[in-house]
């Protein structure tokens, strides 16, 4: 929201994830942290603080000020998505130094598991979260679509654009022909084809800073 206020731009948010901690039991000792999500960053800390000061590998930069804001000192980000996470880890660990906890949202994370384990990895998967679908749209952004005052959606994952397609009001599907839709990803840009958008764009990079680059630096309609 900052960010696209530096912009100039106006900044309307409309939650489409419920957020649930979880509280699974955690391993005593292990190497390193992988973290695919920031969401699971200030829980993890809370939950077990014996492990701030164990190195933390997260997927993006935005995933790594969550880490240290909660308390983890030793964070490096792979800037990327979970590929990039698995190269890092490859990189910077070894299997034989111990286990990696990887902590994620339920369902989330398991090819990232395997895909360490099939480079020899000890990996104890750990859902902290569990994510459900918003029950509507928040009646700013609904306000905002009937005028005809966004200029851009910006989507920050597959489920999110998901959701976003089976909330719409089915008589706003036709004031998407002005709004640039900003996916995080292919994979995200993927499941928005098909609405009538004005344009569909994807993120060079599959990282937030990446994704309000396609903002531009504004002014403008701003993106709900």
């Amino acid at each position: 929201m900052r960010a696209v206020t530096e912009r100039g731009l106006e900044p309307v948010a409309t939650p489409l994830l419920t957020i649930r901690f979880l509280s699974p039991a955690m391993p005593d000792r292990v190497q390193a942290i992988l973290l695919t999500s920031g969401q699971a960053a200030a829980h993890l800390a809370s939950r077990s603080p014996g492990l701030r000061d164990r190195p933390v590998l997260a997927v993006g930069d935005v995933t790594a000020l969550r880490a240290r804001e909660a308390g983890f000192s030793r964070v490096t980000s792979a800037d990327g998505d979970a590929g990039r996470l698995a190269s890092l880890a490859a990189r910077t660990l070894y299997p034989a130094d111990g286990i990696v906890l990887l902590a994620c949202g339920q369902g989330q994370g398991l090819e990232l598991a395997a895909s360490l384990r099939r480079a020899g990895f000890g990996v104890v998967r750990r859902c902290v979260y569990r994510a459900s679908g918003a029950a509507r749209l928040d009646p700013a952004a609904i306000a905002a679509l009937r005028d005809d005052r966004v200029g851009a959606i910006l989507f920050f994952s597959g489920e999110t654009a998901d959701r976003f397609a089976s909330l719409l009001p089915r008589g706003l599907a036709g004031r998407l022909s002005g709004v640039r839709a900003l996916a995080i990803s292919d994979a995200t840009a993927a499941r928005l084809r098909g609405f009538g958008w004005k344009s569909l764009e994807a993120a060079a990079r599959p990282t937030a800073a990446s994704l309000l680059s396609l903002l531009g630096p504004g002014p403008g309609p701003g993106p709900c």
